[in-house]
């Protein structure tokens, strides 16, 4: 005989059986009850949390010869025709496939006719968001006034695609997510009815990699069981058939973060890559470490909130001791935005080596939290005695000034007077950037114009990959003033300097482009 999955072998038959969705079970019980059966019930929920099951329950309950307060007798010859899906009353339907309108007219006139045999005709369209327009018009009339006999549940992921008129027609019931509790509860169940041995804290894995999903949760299960099959399944070999990492590697990599060591965050990452991990799946457990820091850092008696042992608890308290919310914060950031990033990408680890450099090094963005993150990184070269830069203080003096939300900007002084050769170069401009290759074009735009304390030309650009290219070892500074000197027809000495923001520049670089072109302006008009 084939194997049968375990989210098939072990799918509930009954109410009671049924896990993470009490609240569905009591109601629809309760009408079963009470004989107050609705026409067109609407299940919406993630994938797996149980809609297509319960429906199938409600189905076989309605039509059971002899039912139960759990559902279905499950041995009439009614119950035993569906759930060998013989049955003409029950009619599963999968809208992905069927979304068009003759599909929807063939089920209108079938409605039609009576049930051959027991009390109702139930027609259950799976995803139904996927119909056509076309197709929820043709429902709509049949939707809203079936004959007695005929009961519609309709089931989606994605409920917000569904026209108005669909949803005002129906009982609505959301599905829950089903809690990490419940789904290794239900887990642990099914491994002793199969004789399989699995950790406590193997399954709990399992059922947090799932999210709420029960059926994902025994998919995972019968693959990590499939993979070492007879032997016990312990925790290392779920994160090894899965791809996963263990906390103890994210415990090193947040320190090696903490001590901005970039080249140790690389090698650590090569490891993982060198293991076999899916650096999808790293992402997102890591996301995860980030945020049970920021839980811990945030308030005490988290153990239930916290999936996690004493040993890893206690060691997360500590490292939650040793940077700040506003840190955690940053890198939920950049990780949260990575992993949107990560699943279509054809080089992910480029991407994950991008942003642990990010991490390491907050001086490559200028958001609130990374300006926070550069002042304390003056602060404790100050603490440990290294020697800082006026510029490097001046510079953590500006972004706190912009992190607390300053006022207006101060606008740098007028110089009192620009040589006849600069105001030339100014003039002429626009230009000399034409007619510069690339990317050496791309990057002069980004350039502000201004004059020296010495009267000298001044160009000034934002710290990154422009200010790089002209002023790193092969820095392209001497071509620059070959192309400018060659365009105005004299020997021209320039001095480039590089700013950390967009603030900075304002407060500190004359924009002789804007200060010139004005002069000119009041001239013409005098």
């Amino acid at each position: 005989m084939s194997y049968t999955a375990l989210y098939r072998k072990f799918r509930p038959d009954t109410f009671e059986s049924v896990k993470g969705q009490e609240h569905i079970v009591t109601t629809l019980t309760n009408q079963l009850k009470a004989n107050r059966i609705g026409h067109a019930y609407l299940f919406t929920g993630t994938r797996g949390t149980g809609k297509t099951t319960v429906a199938k329950i409600f189905a076989k309950t309605v039509n059971c010869e002899n039912p139960t307060e759990t559902g279905p007798c499950g041995e009439c010859r009614i119950c035993k025709a569906i759930a060998a899906g013989a049955s003409m009353n029950v009619i599963e339907i999968d809208a992905a496939s069927n979304n068009g309108v003759d599909n929807i007219r063939e089920i209108v006139d079938e409605v039609s006719y009576s049930p051959a045999e027991g009390k109702y005709k139930v027609y259950i369209i799976d995803e139904v968001h996927m119909l056509s327009i076309g197709a929820f018009n043709a429902l709509l009339k049949t939707l809203e006034e079936p004959p007695a006999y005929v009961i519609f549940i309709l089931a989606t992921t994605e409920v917000h695609k569904l026209p108005i008129t669909i949803l005002s027609r129906c009982q609505r019931y959301d599905f829950k997510r089903i809690s990490i509790d419940t789904i290794t509860s239900r887990m642990q169940e099914l491994v002793e009815a199969e004789g399989v041995q699995v950790e406590e804290k193997a399954l709990r894995y399992i059922a947090k990699t799932a999210d709420g999903s029960m059926r994902d949760a025994l998919s995972l299960l019968d693959q990590c069981i499939a993979f070492h099959l007879g032997k016990e399944l312990t925790y290392d070999k779920v994160l090894d058939v899965l791809g996963a990492v263990d906390t103890e590697v994210f415990s090193r990599l947040l320190r090696y973060i903490l001590d901005r060591d970039v080249l140790s965050c690389i090698r650590l990452l090569e490891e993982i890559v060198m293991q076999g991990r899916e650096l999808t799946q790293f992402v997102t457990d890591f996301t995860w470490y980030l945020r049970n820091l920021l839980l811990v850092q945030s308030s005490d008696h988290l153990e239930d909130v916290i999936d996690m042992s004493t040993d890893n608890l206690k060691r997360l308290k500590e490292e939650a001791s040793m940077l700040e919310s506003d840190r955690i914060i940053r890198f939920i950031r950049i990780f949260s935005e990575l992993s949107g990033q990560i699943k279509y990408a054809a080089q992910k680890r480029i991407l994950v080596e991008i942003a642990l450099i990010k991490l390491c090094k907050p001086d490559m963005e200028t958001g609130q939290e990374a300006m926070l993150d550069r002042i304390r990184q003056v602060e404790e070269k100050v603490e440990k005695g290294v020697s800082v830069s006026a510029e490097m203080l001046q510079s953590a003096a500006l972004n706190a000034q912009a992190a607390a939300g300053a006022g207006p900007l101060k606008k740098p002084p007028m110089p009192k007077a620009v040589p006849e050769d600069i105001k030339e170069i100014v003039g002429k401009w626009p230009g000399i950037v034409n007619s510069a290759e690339n990317p050496m074009k791309t990057y002069m735009k980004a350039m502000r114009v201004s004059v020296g304390a010495d009267g000298q030309l001044l160009l000034a650009l934002e710290d990154g990959l422009a200010s790089e290219y002209f002023t790193g070892e092969n820095g392209h500074k001497e071509q620059l003033e070959r192309l400018i000197s060659e365009f105005v027809g004299k020997e021209v000495t320039a001095n480039i300097q590089v700013v950390q923001n967009q603030r900075e520049m304002e407060e500190t670089i004359v924009d002789l482009s804007r200060y010139l072109n004005f002069d000119m302006v009041e001239e013409e008009e005098s």
